[in-house]
């Protein structure tokens, strides 16, 4: 129920985001969602597509540093105060969350969100238990596939 994300380093610089992108799109690469976070001096750009492996290498062969990190999709009610919800969940269970961003596609009234955890395996077990819907790849996969 994890999710494999791509994460590098980027000069904060104009023209630096692009490269990156066009990288893997010349391997025919498509892009499930991404986050840029910068600073003055850098950016993490983090990016989650189907074929990591290849991604990977194919940015790593270009000469960028690659970090894999595992991440969480959970299905949240695209309402007011359904955020809040999951995150009361969440935090009444003691998880720490690293970050997250949102997945640009919605599912009926749902909205998928992103979250790097500190223990991603508890995360989903209390995810699990409290009814939230944790989305796994290939359900992600087919969400993209359907637009």
């Amino acid at each position: 129920m994890k999710l494999q994300q791509l994460s590098l380093f980027l000069e904060n610089r104009p023209g630096r985001l692009g490269a990156p992108l066009e990288a893997i799109a010349k391997e025919g690469i498509n892009i499930l969602t991404l986050s840029l976070a910068d600073t003055a001096q850098f950016g993490i750009l983090r990016l989650i597509v189907r074929e990591w492996d290849k991604a990977k290498q194919v940015l790593e062969d270009a000469g960028w540093v690659v970090n894999l990190t595992e991440v969480v999709a959970v299905d949240v009610l695209d309402r007011p105060g359904g955020l809040a919800e999951a995150l009361a969940v969440l935090e009444g269970a003691g998880l720490n969350i690293e970050y997250m961003y949102a997945f640009s596609l919605r599912r009926g009234d749902k909205a998928i969100l992103i979250f790097r955890f500190e223990d991603p395996d508890r995360a989903i077990a209390v995810l699990l238990e409290k009814g939230l819907h944790v989305v796994d790849g290939d359900e992600l996969l087919s969400v993209v596939s359907g637009c």
